[in-house]
């Protein structure tokens, strides 16, 4: 059959994510209330992205932009390319802070592609558009919330990646540190052993359960709900400050976690009034995102 292009511009808006949370490496993510909007068209030829916010003036404006690589494996899938495409790109999510810029990208990518194409709803349902975003992100923790919202557990089976999406309770309001430095999951991910102790792989599992229990239904429990064993402890020497941070806010009693490889900081409990965390830290107290990705027709 044919690929027929839809006239005029799609606009993808992309939350946030923070994965991981604490135990659920790899498993468990939350869409938070800060978002990028991708408005892309089909031209007659050539890439142009333009780029404003965020990673302006950073980040490529041609083929190399993730969102391009996404949008390209995409209508790989759906079985046609067009001849051009012109994107611009209005950032609110941090570069390379551990909330999940990449994995944005990726799925504004896919679901502007989708969008792109007359019937592309039809050749490419969610399930699909979530298996190829976690394919081409390396995993499916940050992918499904974006895609999804609210809190998630994502896992991967032979297919492909697949995830669910809780409810979270009102009570959960996310705070997030953002600090200046920069970090890079590949870094963050070569700093893990290839081994862990059965201990500790038991002590996660049970966290990560209990965590489940606490953010959608009993958030009293996060602060033992968010222990880990398996990344933090062995990343903290190559993120000192973020590592210090998580530290004295648990010994606040709020319930903190590494925001994905870092090195943002995420709180899931309140925050004491009082509590300074320095003039390097960015604060934002950001809602969940509750619907995830949303396709819009038209500019911004």
């Amino acid at each position: 059959m044919p690929t027929t292009f839809t006239p005029g511009p799609v606009r993808v808006q992309v939350p946030a994510t923070s994965a991981n949370l604490g135990p659920g490496f790899d498993a468990l993510g939350l869409a938070l209330g800060r978002h990028d909007d991708v408005t892309a068209e089909v031209t007659g030829g050539g890439v142009r992205v333009s780029v404003t916010g965020e990673g302006a003036g950073e980040l490529p404006s041609d083929e190399r932009h993730l969102i391009v690589t996404a949008m390209r494996a995409t209508f790989d899938a759906l079985g046609a390319q067009p001849a051009g495409l012109a994107l611009e790109c209005v950032n609110r999510i941090p570069q390379a802070r551990g909330l999940g810029s990449s994995s944005a990208a990726i799925v504004a990518g896919v679901l502007a592609a989708r969008a792109l194409v007359a019937d592309g709803e039809q050749r490419m349902d969610d399930d699909a558009a979530l298996r190829l975003a976690a394919e081409l992100e390396g995993h499916p923790d940050n992918v499904a919330p974006c895609l999804l919202g609210g809190f998630t557990i994502a896992w991967t089976e032979p297919g492909g990646a697949r995830a669910v999406s809780l409810p979270v309770a009102p009570a959960v309001r996310p705070t997030v540190f953002v600090p200046a430095e920069r970090g890079l999951t590949s870094v963050a991910r070569a700093a893990l052993p290839a081994t862990v102790p059965h201990a500790d792989a038991a002590s996660n599992a049970g966290r990560a359960a209990l965590l489940v229990h606490a953010l959608t239904a009993d958030p009293a429990l996060l602060l033992p709900a968010t222990v880990d064993r398996l990344h933090q402890d062995q990343r903290a020497p190559g993120m000192p400050g973020t590592a210090a941070l998580v530290a004295a806010l648990r010994a606040a009693d709020v319930a903190a976690v590494v925001s994905g490889a870092g090195p943002t900081v995420l709180a899931l409990s309140e925050v004491p009034a009082g509590f300074q965390a320095g003039t390097d830290w960015r604060r934002w107290e950001l809602p969940i995102d509750v619907s995830g990705a949303r396709v819009i027709r038209g500019r911004l």
